[in-house]
């Protein structure tokens, strides 16, 4: 088993096709580097490892209430997700309860999705049909 790119992938808490969509690798090859089957250039590790959040000693994980691992930068007051969506806040997280910091942290990142995946449903709408909003 390739350890460098599964425990990249179990960090995120992705799932294979989940991280293989995310990161544009056919889900069969990344079944492969990790069973051992073939191994990524090093290149490829170093590229997706640079796309996931820093978790250096300025960060403070969060793990949400659904398990989800965030990652807070005080001085920056921004909060990235396991898979590198950031966030920025602005208030001092540390002011909250951690009980309900891991609620609303889960709370933010669903609704940042939900938007998200609105964002691109309405992009591809604009490709297939021609209408101009108002």
């Amino acid at each position: 088993m390739n350890k460098d790119i599964y425990e990249l992938r179990k960090g995120t808490r992705l799932t294979q096709k989940a991280f293989a969509e995310r990161f544009g690798i056919p889900v069969s090859t990344l079944r492969k580097w990790e069973q051992g089957e073939a191994s990524p250039p090093s290149y490829v590790i170093r590229l997706i490892a640079s796309a996931l959040p820093e978790t250096d000693s300025a960060s403070e994980m969060i793990r949400g209430r659904n398990g989800d691992l965030y990652y807070y930068r005080p001085a920056a007051r921004k909060v990235t997700d396991a898979v590198g969506n950031t966030i920025s806040v602005k208030e001092d997280l540390h002011a909250v309860k951690p009980r309900n910091l891991s609620l609303y942290l889960d709370d933010l990142f669903a609704a940042f999705h939900d938007i998200q995946d609105k964002f691109d449903r309405d992009c591809r709408f604009d490709q297939e049909e021609d209408i101009i909003w108002s």
